[in-house]
């Protein structure tokens, strides 16, 4: 099995797909016009990375079967355009959230204490203790969660340990998780924004996340609170941060902005972090060694798993649901050619299968096949079933 690596990915990573049989082409910073002229030419199985763009072009390219991003976030990946060509997309859920988190705190402690205009001011030779000794502090403060998955997850233990009660909002969270958790339940995004000194995003972009962070919530929330991303740009709307700002003193610590270079290096101009007020960091939020090991070894995992069983865990783009109306059973014995007949018979019918599994029973003599129908075959096409080869025990259907 062919590996293509097209960003940086950990020597560990590297070696634990060598070591799984795979051929490995490490070749980062392969992007656009050159990803794809590289796919044409290798024909990997596989390919893997991080913050490059996979387009619709690229996935033409190659004989590709599996896109792993090496992260938790996938939207660099046409995700529709790979699920059009039977293409698997995986990712790495999970594993990097400790780190965001660890960033998040970092960026909320710098808005608090102003660390970097205290840095840059002794840098440039001054001495000021008397602006810098203003601030609030965080314990007490409530902090606001706009997502409950793994990141936000990680943000109660430490809030609790600052000594700030929690309010939280995620469409997944009931009152029962959030009373084990330990925080209170927002009841929608805007209640959380009204009611904390601090929010907090821990969201993956969605049709519904993009752009929640809009006019209508940064009215609602305090005057000079704090706001903190660090998860993907285009949940907000950075326009209405900036009036924000402006307008009612919001603070801001950022590790995503639109518009941001792919590359690990480039030149970048944005007026938002270039705002008084406002922090930035790199989108640096899963850069650490520890996250990103274990962001290999999860890869390594998925990779292995493919080329093993020809089954890929975290995949992204399978069907939540089928179209399938019904489940035809069909116990028969285990002989060449019974799935052959059975499904001979369900194409004259013109019935199109979703899903199927055949199960074996012990000692290899009977199995049973379990096939998802787009349609309910008709009384006739199941007589032509029962009929279709001496070997076939018995035909039964469940209507779904």
């Amino acid at each position: 099995m062919r590996v293509l690596i097209a960003d940086k990915f950990e020597a560990s990573g590297r070696d634990g797909l060598a070591a799984a049989g795979c051929d490995v082409f490490y070749e980062p910073g392969l992007k656009d016009a050159t990803l794809v002229e590289r796919l044409a030419a290798l024909q990997p199985d596989v390919l893997i990375v991080r913050s490059t763009v996979v387009s619709e072009a690229a996935l033409d390219a190659g004989g590709l079967k599996l896109v792993v991003r090496a992260g938790a976030g996938y939207n660099n990946i046409d995700v529709a355009a790979a699920s059009r060509r039977g293409i698997y997309v995986a990712n790495c859920p999970g594993k990097n959230s400790i780190a965001v988190a660890e960033l998040a705190f970092g960026l909320m402690l710098a808005l608090d204490r102003r660390i970097p205009d205290n840095v840059a001011a002794l840098r440039a030779g001054q001495w000021n203790k008397a602006e810098f000794s203003k601030a609030r502090g965080l314990c007490g403060r409530t902090l606001g969660l706009l997502g409950m998955g793994s990141i936000g997850r990680q943000m109660v233990p430490r809030a609790k340990a600052f000594g700030m009660p929690v309010v939280a909002w995620s469409r997944s969270l009931t009152p029962e998780a959030a009373g084990e958790l330990g925080v209170a339940r927002g009841d929608t995004p805007l209640e959380v924004a009204a009611r904390a000194d601090i929010v907090s995003v821990h969201l993956a972009l969605t049709p519904e996340t993009r752009g929640l962070c809009n006019r209508e919530f940064f009215a609602a929330m305090k005057p000079g609170a704090y706001f903190i991303n660090t998860a993907r740009a285009e949940i907000v709307d950075h326009e209405a941060l900036r009036q924000a700002i402006q307008e009612k003193g919001i603070r801001a610590a950022l590790d995503v902005f639109p518009q941001e270079p792919a590359g690990g290096q480039a030149e970048f101009i944005s007026v938002l972090a270039q705002s008084p007020g406002v922090y930035g960091t790199h989108h640096i939020g899963a850069s650490t060694e520890q996250a990103q090991e274990a962001i290999a070894a999860e890869t390594v995992r998925i990779v292995r798993s493919f080329r093993e069983t020809g089954k890929a865990p975290n995949v992204v783009n399978l069907a939540a649901k089928t179209p399938a109306t019904c489940t035809l059973i069909v116990r028969h014995r285990d002989r060449p050619g019974v799935l052959a007949s059975v499904l001979d018979a369900v194409s004259d019918a013109r019935i199109n299968v979703q899903e199927m599994e055949n199960v074996i029973f012990e000692g290899a003599e009977a199995a049973v096949a379990r096939i998802n129908l787009e349609t309910i075959p008709s009384a006739a096409t199941i007589q032509t079933l029962r009929q279709a080869n001496p070997d076939i025990l018995e035909i039964s259907l469940i209507r779904l």
